[in-house]
């Protein structure tokens, strides 16, 4: 639990539902899956489906001879990280950049790129590697691409944690804002999808019924966190407050139950309830929340290892002025991730 007030002042999407908040208010609205069926020239075999964000145009942002420098899991993060900060309605002139700051979860990050990359290398040896490929193989690729085009000088951080990469951002963001190395941070996380995941993945039995592997999709959420007090000096608008953070290792067999009243002690009582990762998956979770209304994303706009993101950005998104939300996360091997949220201020 923070000790300091720490506010949500900014929100930015990419996802299977559109460029922007309002289509993936549109899809949670109308309970729309933004699922498409992967072709089969693409994974032959049983047909299988994934939420790409197809209505993400980078030239809409970018000219073209700029975009080429990115891999597209940083276009999707750039382009995110400015609506977010155009949402806070912050003047990156009048602001110290070295107090602003960016944390983001990842998980495979530049895949496409490092596949070509790899490619390379498996037809010609060395000297069939394309050097220029490999700085956006990295999974921190986005998060310094952010930086550079936003002039953010502040704490930069990659989080791989699994499906909960984005919420691991999110304490490491909060502890940067707690130590006073920084005003303002950005953070959620980012990921793209392609083909050739899903063939590793069907190669290890992954798209099974069951199968962690199912319904992934790809796209960035990222927040504006910032201290409340310099929020308030800038006039800023609450879009919503972190209201605390607690993260264990796993659930152990036979002992669900004492492993999530460890994770949810302290929390006020929820009004909704957001799930990531594997949370949905978990059956003692649903005994502690039997009425409680509940986004999940997920199985709207696809999962992935750092879309909790889109997940906490749309709890935030929904949640009624004052209310307030439980966000959940989960990977199969742990940890676990709960995060609780207070809705935006009454108007």
């Amino acid at each position: 639990m923070s000790p300091l007030s720490l506010v949500i002042t900014g929100v930015g999407a990419v996802s299977a539902a559109g460029v922007g908040i309002e289509p993936l208010l549109e899809a949670i609205r109308n309970n729309r899956s933004c699922f498409q069926s992967l072709p089969s020239e693409m994974l032959p075999g049983p047909g299988e489906e994934w939420a790409p964000a197809s209505a993400f145009r980078v030239a809409d942002f970018m000219p073209p001879l700029k975009a080429r420098k990115f891999d597209r899991c940083s276009q999707f993060a750039i382009v995110a990280a400015g609506m977010a900060l155009k949402d806070a309605a912050i003047s990156l002139d009048e602001l110290d950049p070295t107090r602003i700051g960016i944390v983001m979860g990842c998980g495979f990050g530049g895949i496409t790129n490092s596949s070509e990359f790899l490619k390379g290398y498996f037809s010609g040896g060395a000297d069939g590697l394309i050097p220029m490929l490999f700085p956006n193989t990295v999974p921190n690729a986005a998060a310094s691409n952010s930086s550079i085009e936003y002039r953010l000088k502040g704490p930069n951080v990659t989080m791989v944690q699994r499906f909960c990469s984005a919420e691991s951002a999110l304490l490491l963001a909060q502890r940067f804002l707690e130590e006073g190395r920084a005003d303002i941070m950005l953070v959620g996380g980012v990921d793209e999808i392609i083909p050739v995941i899903l063939k590793g993945f069907r190669a290890l039995g992954q798209l099974r019924s069951g199968g962690w592997g199912r319904g992934f999709g790809e796209g960035s959420g990222i927040l504006v966190l910032e201290r409340g007090d310099h929020a308030a000096r800038r006039g800023a608008r609450i879009r919503g407050r972190l209201s605390g953070i607690r993260t264990i290792g796993l659930l152990p067999a036979g002992r669900e139950e004492e492993g999530l009243s460890r994770l949810l002690t302290g929390f006020p009582q929820p009004e909704l309830l957001s799930l990531s990762g594997v949370a949905a998956e978990c059956k003692e979770l649903a005994g502690l929340f039997p009425e409680l209304p509940r986004l999940d994303t997920g199985a709207l706009v696809g999962r992935s290892l750092a879309m909790g993101g889109i997940a906490m950005a749309a709890q935030l998104l929904t949640l009624a002025p004052g209310g307030t939300g439980l966000h959940l996360a989960a990977s199969p091997e742990g940890p676990w991730f709960a995060v609780s949220f207070q809705g935006a201020d009454s108007p």
